[in-house]
């Protein structure tokens, strides 16, 4: 199987005040900022918080070869909390454009754990991968909405 790690698509970098955060890189020329889709899209969730979850607030500037996002995790107990607590701001997780499902049955191939994962009505949504200790860095697939 080809590793589903080839096309990143964002960047997700968790931070304690994210407009803060948003005037910081807007000063620096990148944005415009959106709101993510609303979190109540994802119909199915397996999360270790789901109110942590839902209480997580992005953002996302597309940028012209990346989407960039901000994370500001909720103050219950979840990974990017912890990781915020733990670490300070910074890159939480990247994310690659892949088939989510062939990536999560084909984990053990890689000797991956699932984190997180979540899945809207359409199909699509999210995996993320317990791999902090192991690349530095949480790895997620995703399979963007269609259209």
């Amino acid at each position: 199987m080809t590793s589903p790690f080839r096309t990143l698509h964002h960047i997700c970098i968790v931070v304690h005040d994210i407009n803060k955060a948003m005037d910081n890189y807007n000063s620096l020329g990148i944005g415009p900022w959106r709101d993510y889709p609303p979190l109540t899209d994802y119909t199915t969730l397996a999360v270790p918080n789901e109110a942590a979850f839902f209480q997580t607030r992005y953002m996302v500037a597309d940028l012209d070869n990346v989407q960039l996002q901000l994370c500001q995790p909720s103050p219950l107990d979840c990974p990017q909390r912890r990781f915020l607590d733990a670490r300070g701001e910074g890159v939480f997780h990247l994310s690659f454009e892949a088939d989510i499902d062939a990536a999560e049955s084909a984990r053990e191939t890689h000797g991956l754990e699932v984190l997180m994962r979540g899945r809207r009505d359409n199909g699509s949504g999210f995996t993320y991968f317990d791999t902090q200790a192991r690349a530095g860095v949480v790895l997620a697939i995703r399979k963007s909405p269609p259209g």
